[in-house]
């Protein structure tokens, strides 16, 4: 039986000195004891990427972006041949693999500072150059965070470029899982210097962990997802876990593909209008009396002088509401819209791809369908549409996603 291969990420937060480092080195040494193949990605060492960013744009603010690529990759390159040296003191079959090894493995872009994995590329480089060093019993040791474009430019991936790093390797090699070694054993229910008693999170599965990272939560790489297989786990630990391969939060099976579901109960879309119609104090006792009266808010947006719910199981909820709104003064008048249907699309780069809701969105205005609504939260667009010309919007939508 084939021994599984681990991708395991080292984050500069954690290579501080020479303790952690020996710690490092130790858990790589007991996961090769247990017959797993490793492949090892750093990161710069703690503090250095900052200072020589800070160095270069004091002494020369107007250095071009490729260049300032060229000196920030330095801090991986160090770093990985500090580890690759640890490693072989330790009698471990170590293997150098920095953008001037013939072993190099990621291709990217040309979006200096943000540079994007070109997956093809990089999975035709992993399997000729990188997985024969795995196969012949050696650890490669990879600069994280860094690139090499097709016309052999050094790239960087921005902050915690890394990740993406270990998360590319870990699909192109059909790792059993990617093992990010950060300075917290586990994803915390928040963050800890902005909330008190934050808890660990055991699991996510990959949508989950894309929206807190989209939202600003430092968990990983928000990108790093994107070149998430379905059956790859990333597994959060610290240094302090007894194994590489347990304990911490692991981020479960499943991608970020693009997909279309239908929500498979009607909706009702109910609009009350009035300056306090949109305080938190208006929008939780709408929310109490939706839940009271058995239906469920799907989806809520909200301006200056309005609240628009979008809700499930509504029936008697109208008049409820309208007699909640009268008692409370909550608003000046409610409309609504019955026999809706609610369409969600996922994927990947929803959010950050210019033009992506128009792609969807023309089909259906050339057709004359009309749109109810239309929400987006991160990787998700919702669009509600009449029960009557779902079929239609389902198949515009689907001709859309396929580029039709």
């Amino acid at each position: 039986m084939e021994k599984p291969i681990i991708i395991v990420k080292f984050g500069g937060s954690v290579l501080t000195n020479e303790e952690s480092l020996k710690k490092a080195t130790a858990m790589i040494k007991s996961e090769v004891e247990k017959g797993s193949r490793l492949v090892v990605v750093v990161s710069a060492l703690k503090g250095q990427t900052d200072e020589l960013l800070n160095l270069t744009k004091k002494i020369a603010p107007d250095v071009p972006t490729p260049h300032l690529d060229e000196i920030l990759a330095m801090g991986e390159k160090i770093s990985a041949r500090i580890m690759s040296a640890s490693l072989a003191s330790k009698g471990l079959n170590s293997c150098l693999v920095d953008t001037e090894s013939p072993y190099w493995p990621i291709i990217t872009d040309e979006n200096y500072g943000d540079a994007n994995p070109l997956f093809d590329e990089t999975l035709k480089a992993t399997k000729e150059k990188l997985l024969p060093i795995i196969e012949s019993g050696k650890i490669p040791v990879v600069c994280g965070f860094i690139g090499k474009s097709k016309t052999n430019r050094v790239t960087t991936m921005g902050r915690g470029g890394s990740d993406t790093t270990a998360v590319v390797l870990g699909s192109c090699l059909n790792a059993k899982e990617v093992v990010l070694v950060k300075d917290v054993g586990s994803i915390l229910s928040a963050d800890p210097s902005k909330v008190e008693g934050s808890v660990p999170i055991d699991t996510l599965d990959p949508e989950e962990a894309y929206i807190l990272t989209a939202g600003g939560a430092k968990i990983l790489q928000a990108k790093a997802l994107k070149y998430k297989k379905d059956d790859l786990i990333i597994r959060v630990i610290s240094l302090e876990n007894e194994s590489l391969t347990s304990g911490g939060t692991l981020i479960g099976k499943g991608s970020l593909s693009y997909e279309i579901e239908c929500y498979d109960k009607p909706i009702m879309m109910i609009t009350i209008v009035g300056d306090e119609a949109s305080n938190p104090q208006s929008l939780a006792l709408l929310a109490y009396e939706v839940q009271r009266s058995g239906g469920e808010i799907v989806s809520i947006s909200s301006d200056e002088k309005s609240s628009i719910l979008y809700i499930s199981n509504g029936k008697n909820l109208l008049n409820n509401l309208h007699k909640l709104m009268v008692e409370k003064k909550i608003g000046k008048a409610v409309s609504s819209f019955e026999d809706l249907s609610m369409v969600s699309i996922k994927g990947r780069d929803l959010e950050t791809n210019p033009g992506i809701i128009q792609k969807f969105i023309a089909p259906l205005a050339n057709h004359s369908i009309n749109i109810y609504g239309l929400i987006t939260i991160s990787s998700s667009i919702k669009i509600f549409i009449s029960n009557k010309e779902i079929e239609k919007a389902l198949t515009l939508l689907r001709r859309a996603l396929k580029g039709e």
